[in-house]
């Protein structure tokens, strides 16, 4: 396919800001465990930030796949400070595809007008994928409901200027998934939220991830998505949307494993030869990147199919579930042709091979 004139700017512009702006701080960052902020600031005023946001919020309007170009741009910089940005994309999508236009003006509308996260509490301890086990609970006392719980893993957990929150409304422990949760969006300032420590995790370690702890959080009846009840079609309907993104991540970051492995076989040299002139490393170069082509037409096939209009489950879910996959084997191969070197902090492979864990995960 050809992209637009519009899609090879975003393209562009991604690319140039993840070479020049993200790649020679992204280590440091690593080691730190600093939140991003300065480069989060600036992806806002390149508008690399909230792309879904509609027009009518002050948003680009963009569609899945514009923003799956730019995130595999971002993610090959750093997908600590990709995985920073796309959280924003998670935690508004539900508000996108549910919101009603007050709620939309006056959550996403603020996005558009400075720098500013926000979350998507859906995972918890003892819940992750199994979004049907949720236990945080939401009691309706009048015009407002009391929220009771713990959530974990949360992206720009300690960031965000607002939450959208999954939780139990039907106490009915049979109650169909289908009716048992409601959405809300929560402020994130509300009294009874107490917010953990950042969590130091294997990779991607710029990203801010927390557990919160909800203890009688009041939350106005006007911040219910749809209707009570409405919150697991909702969050479902997200991720069909925030899929394909994750996949791209872990595209833009084989492809960056494919490139440094690439470049550094072009100039070692053992046994009177660059080692690309090794049959064996030849031969695991052109395997990577016939993975990382593959993983990038899932991804965009995944993202063409949601913004026609279609159902997209089945192949976002094989798009996360591959490029998820080839992440690991390209990084891991990387290592590999690095060597010793590859095994060395002063290398960007060994980092490339913790950040891609995460998304097999």
């Amino acid at each position: 396919i050809e992209l637009t004139d519009e899609q090879k700017e975003f393209q562009a512009t991604a690319r140039k800001f993840a070479v020049e702006e993200i790649i020679p701080v992204a280590a440091q960052y690593d080691r730190t465990g600093e939140y991003p902020l300065p480069l989060i600031k600036r992806a806002w005023e390149l508008g690399l930030m909230n792309a879904h946001i509609p027009e009518s919020c002050g948003g680009l309007g963009l569609g899945s796949f514009e923003a799956c170009l730019i995130t595999e741009e971002l993610a090959y910089g750093c997908t600590g400070v990709q995985t920073a940005i796309e959280a924003n994309s998670l935690g508004q999508m539900p508000l996108i595809i549910a919101g009603n236009e007050h709620q939309q003006k006056k959550y996403l509308g603020r996005m558009t007008e400075e720098p500013m996260m926000c979350a998507y509490c859906v995972t918890e301890p003892g819940a992750g994928s199994d979004v049907a086990g949720i236990k945080t609970k939401a009691e309706k006392k009048g015009d407002e409901y009391v929220i009771n719980g713990q959530k974990m893993w949360i992206t720009n957990g300690g960031k965000a200027n607002w939450y959208f929150l999954l939780a139990r409304t039907n106490p009915d422990a049979k109650a169909p998934a289908s009716k048992a949760f409601t959405g809300f969006i929560v402020e994130a300032d509300s009294p009874g939220i107490q917010i953990g420590r950042k969590e130091m995790n294997m990779g991607q370690r710029c990203s801010d991830t927390r557990g919160i702890v909800f203890e009688d959080v009041r939350v106005p009846k006007e911040n219910v998505l749809t209707a009570e009840g409405a919150g697991f079609k909702i969050a479902m309907g997200a991720f069909d949307k925030t899929r394909p993104p994750v996949a791209a991540g872990a595209v833009g970051l084989a492809k960056r494993a494919l490139d440094e492995a690439t470049r550094y076989a072009l100039e070692r040299k053992t046994f009177g030869k660059a080692i690309v002139e090794h049959q064996a490393v030849s031969f695991l170069l052109a395997e990577m990147a016939m993975k990382v082509e593959l993983a990038r037409m899932a991804y965009q096939r995944a993202a063409w199919e949601v913004d026609a209009g279609r159902r997209n489950t089945y192949y976002a879910s094989i798009a996360k579930a591959f490029a998820g996959d080839i992440a690991n084997q390209v990084a891991t191969d990387a290592v590999q042709i690095f060597g010793g070197n590859g095994f060395n902090t002063e290398y960007p492979v060994e980092k490339l091979m913790r950040d891609a864990k995460i998304y097999q995960v």
